[in-house]
């Protein structure tokens, strides 16, 4: 448990060093949203080969398909509610989050680091690091903390106060990979299938509601190739 916390943390913490670049280095726009294309591809790849296909091997597709609605059901209703507070303008790169709460933009960032981590202990449970999804969550964690660090830098926030919001996401993501890994220990008994297409419901809703509308909206109809290309990356990192 303690190294699916560890790998968790380290996952999430691309969103410190996104903050620091965008704080320090200050990347225009269309950088972010490329690698944030990507990164979304990278992630698209991973749930297709790895938690689909996983699950698929022991459950029908009628329930794995069922548990991946129920999955973006839940993360779109948790994005839907904290919308409401404030927190849906937390990934613009503008500062559109200075009309927004702080404290909805800190769970609604809390909130998207979840899923994914959540998936990273599943694959630790199962014997080893995928290198796709470490890969896509870290390619997708770096635009994602520089795209919403740079609008909070122009909402005025202070650099300390957001490294701060994202330690809290580092250390809550650890704690989200750890369930992953203790909600599907085979010690306890727990397949783990429907647990799998759950959390790919919920990943998939995160990268469709927060990474892809930020990319598409400064790359337009770029967005899709680099997308594929990212979900190709994965799906030659998934044979390595």
């Amino acid at each position: 448990m303690v190294g699916a916390f560890l790998w968790g943390a380290v996952s999430a913490s691309s969103l410190l060093a996104g903050a620091v670049v965008a704080y320090q280095l200050r990347p225009g726009r269309r950088l972010i949203a490329v690698v944030m294309a990507f990164g979304t591809g990278l992630l698209f790849g991973s749930v297709s080969f790895e938690l689909i296909d996983e699950a698929l091997r022991t459950r029908t597709v009628g329930a794995v398909g069922l548990m991946v609605l129920i999955g973006a059901a839940v993360f779109a209703a948790g994005d839907w509610m904290l919308s409401r507070r404030g927190g849906g303008e937390r990934k613009d790169a503008d500062g559109a989050q200075a009309s927004g709460s702080p404290l909805a933009i800190v769970l609604g960032s809390v909130l998207d680091g979840i899923p994914e981590s959540f998936v990273l202990g599943l694959t630790i449970m199962q014997g080893q690091i995928s290198v796709a999804l470490l890969a896509g969550i870290v390619l997708s964690n770096l635009p994602e903390g520089m795209a919403s660090s740079s609008g909070l830098r122009v909402a005025r926030w202070p650099e300390r106060r957001v490294l701060l919001m994202w330690s809290a996401v580092v250390l809550v993501s650890g704690a989200a990979a750890v369930a992953g890994y203790a909600l599907l220990d085979p010690s306890a008994g727990r397949t783990g299938a429907l647990v799998q297409a759950f959390a790919a419901g919920a990943l998939l809703a995160m990268l469709s509601n927060t990474l892809l509308p930020e990319a598409y909206e400064v790359e337009g109809p770029l967005t899709g190739p680099f997308v594929v290309a990212g979900f190709a990356a994965s799906l030659a990192l998934s044979s390595l």
